[in-house]
């Protein structure tokens, strides 16, 4: 165990990582989870807001074990390894709004980060337009950083405010007995937590797989700093691949476990759960990559980090569901036949505001 942890805080830890992304998303789906999308961020946390009542989208709303385990995972590893680290006040609002925004711009495109690899791993050429978006929006994050960009530290929680640390996880244990027990209500017997019965959201791995599954991610991706968006920033700041050989670990790992288990399905036409507005595939991203880089994290990282016990990872995560009711709410949010109505104006009121948080939050020399 130890000779194994030494190598996941190794420049092998994002691989090894990358490995297991990639290898079980692709048997989550030959499980039941929605094509190409075994391990989706943004889509779980959209999935979640559903089930819980903040959406009424009756296609996408289930409790998805996947976000549960990747939060508890990490709590789990950083606990063993005495790093788990309450912490908080790094410009909460601004980090909320942000979540919010990163979750438009991510169902613009119907998909994070790993979503983007993962369609690209299955033969959705989509995710191209997609991951080019990225790109560009973590290259104007990175603008803002090396002009001294910077929301402040975060600092230690007291000692008697130990337990804000604990809300992250304890959230998720509570989400895991609203999955469980399923509680019915309402005059009908519905609600106060929904299940589609059609559609992504009744398409899942069982339950027990599937947090079994990201439990094991979360312990790997605590202990090797995975992250989707640190690794473009780093490469491109620090000239240091560390991180980036993750990705491209994941890529290779998730295309040939598509190609063994016959899911690699090649074009850009007829691809699960995606649309083929090339545009707004690579605009939607732009705005999600920007979020993220301002954020300091990808949407898996954020998770991550608020098992760790950090407040304002936390912030994000809840900022990123509040931000997948409103899209769904509001008219904002993709679905196989294209984007939502009112997604461009959404689109902009997101860049304006990431750009002046950019601008204006920036350290003096």
């Amino acid at each position: 165990m130890k000779n194994f942890d030494s190598l996941m805080v190794s420049r092998l830890g994002p691989v090894i990582a990358g490995l297991a992304v990639g290898i079980l998303a692709p048997v989550l789906v030959l499980l039941g989870n929605p094509g190409n999308m075994g391990i989706c961020v943004a889509c779980f946390e959209r999935d979640i807001a559903g089930a819980l009542g903040f959406h009424r989208a009756a296609v996408v709303q289930y409790i998805r074990p996947e976000i549960i385990g990747l939060i508890l995972g990490a709590f789990g590893s950083a606990l063993a390894f005495k790093e788990f680290k309450p912490r908080a006040g790094s410009a909460p609002a601004v980090r909320f709004l942000l979540g919010i925004f990163a979750s438009i711009g991510a169902l613009i495109f119907l998909g994070c980060p790993w979503r983007a690899y993962l369609r690209l791993a299955g033969g959705d050429f989509n995710a191209l337009y997609g991951i080019a978006g990225l790109f560009v929006g973590i290259l104007i994050g990175i603008y803002f950083i090396s002009s001294n960009y910077n929301l402040g530290r975060a600092y230690p929680a007291p000692a008697e405010a130990k337990l804000s640390g604990l809300m992250m996880p304890l959230f998720a244990l509570g989400l895991l007995a609203l999955l469980l027990i399923a509680p019915k209500l309402g005059a009908e017997g519905t609600g106060p937590i929904f299940f589609s019965e059609k559609g992504p959201g009744s398409m899942h791995a069982p339950w027990y797989v599937s947090l079994a599954v990201m439990l094991l991610v979360g312990w790997l991706a605590q202990r090797s700093r995975f992250c989707t968006i640190g690794a473009l920033r780093d490469l491109v700041l620090a000239r240091d691949g560390y991180l980036f050989w993750g990705i491209v670990a994941l890529l290779v790992a998730a295309f040939g476990m598509n190609f063994v288990l016959g899911s690699f399905k090649s074009g850009f036409a007829g691809q699960p759960v995606a649309h083929t507005d090339s545009l707004w595939n690579f605009l939607g991203m732009v705005l999600s990559g920007l979020c993220f880089t301002l954020a300091g994290g990808c949407p898996g990282r954020q998770l991550v980090m608020a098992g760790e016990g950090d407040g304002d990872a936390a912030v994000f995560v809840f900022g990123m569901i509040a931000g997948a009711a409103v899209a769904h709410n509001f008219g904002l949010a993709s679905s196989g036949a294209g984007i939502g109505a009112h997604a461009p104006a959404a689109f902009v009121i997101g860049m304006v505001f990431c750009l002046c948080v950019g601008f204006v939050m920036r350290r003096k020399a």
